[in-house]
């Protein structure tokens, strides 16, 4: 059965996430419009409809008017107009909200340090909830993808790998495993969602690309860089947890790289594991491919 969502409304489709999740949705046939705050800079796709307005219920109920779906995949500093955007979809009969998770979900097992940051999203998801309870015509869907690894390979070299200069930090043993979810598998399982709305209705599911570890992609960044030699560097978690705490306890910035990277890979933990096998995911439902080491290494250097 053909879904019945055509038109597809992004908050952030210029983000970093956005970006890919707008291709993907294009790419699948989906009609897509922007929508953004009236004084946003963000460069969209060519061709797309951009709808600039202030984040207010009315304005953005007004925004959403024709819609089928609504994608939130805005910034951090976006977060809290999220329940006004939430408001705004069921005033307008929009089908399916797809809350800001994009992250590890409900059931994450993150240090308490980010306790404070998750809270505006967890205050958005209750919400959303709330509403398909109360209006069987509205529902919501939050997408968790775990680690966001070729992505967060390129723009972090605390995660391990710096591929510019080819030093590779190992954390421990760097047999730690860990899920990611690449761009094009962050942008497959938003077209997943929308294409299956009625199994993925009222829920959050588990993206995921691949399960790996430091040891692995070690291995595969040393193949696809043939004629480089790479720097081995050791580190070890503990050590940068105490450095994220200090600095959060003194209000430095960093500390949640710091904390970041060490809850994924802090042995024995499995704070990175998203879903252990690709059965617990739910990659297969929302056609999301399952990729190698050498294939996430390849999109990382691109």
């Amino acid at each position: 059965m053909a879904s019945p969502i055509k038109k597809v409304a992004i908050f952030g489709a210029a983000g970093n996430f956005g970006t890919p999740i707008t291709a993907a949705l294009i790419a699948a046939g989906f009609a897509v419009t922007a929508i953004t705050r009236e004084e946003s800079q963000s460069v969209f796709p060519d061709g797309i409809p951009v709808i600039r307005t202030t984040y207010t219920v009315e304005r953005l109920t007004k925004a959403l008017a024709g819609q089928d779906a609504a994608v939130c995949v805005v910034g951090p500093g976006g977060i809290g107009s999220q329940i006004a955007m939430i408001d705004a979809a069921e005033a307008a009969g929009v089908k399916r909200f797809i809350v800001d998770d994009f992250g590890w979900g409900p059931e994450s097992r993150s240090l308490p340090e980010f306790d404070a940051i998750g809270a505006p999203r967890k205050a958005a998801w209750d919400h959303a909830r709330a509403k398909a309870k109360a209006n069987s015509a509205f529902s919501f869907t939050g997408v968790s993808i775990g680690n966001p690894i070729d992505w967060a390979l390129k723009r972090f070299p605390a995660m391990g790998f710096d591929v510019t200069r080819h030093i590779s930090i190992i954390y421990d043993d760097g047999t730690a495993m860990f899920t990611g979810t690449t761009l094009e598998g962050i942008g497959q399982a938003i077209v997943g969602v929308l294409s299956k709305p009625d199994e993925t209705a009222n829920l959050f599911v588990k993206a995921r690309s691949l399960l790996t570890c430091q040891n692995d992609l070690l291995l595969a960044f040393q193949s696809a860089t043939p004629g480089h030699e790479w720097e081995i560097q050791h580190a070890r978690t503990k050590a940068l947890i105490e450095q994220g705490r200090a600095k959060h306890a003194s209000g430095q910035g960093g500390w949640i790289l710091n904390l970041v990277v060490a809850q994924l890979f802090e042995p024995g933990e499995g704070r990175g594991i998203l879903a252990a096998t690709r059965e617990e995911s739910d990659a297969d439902l929302l056609g999301i491919q399952e990729e190698t080491p050498e294939e996430v290494v390849k999109k990382a250097l691109a």
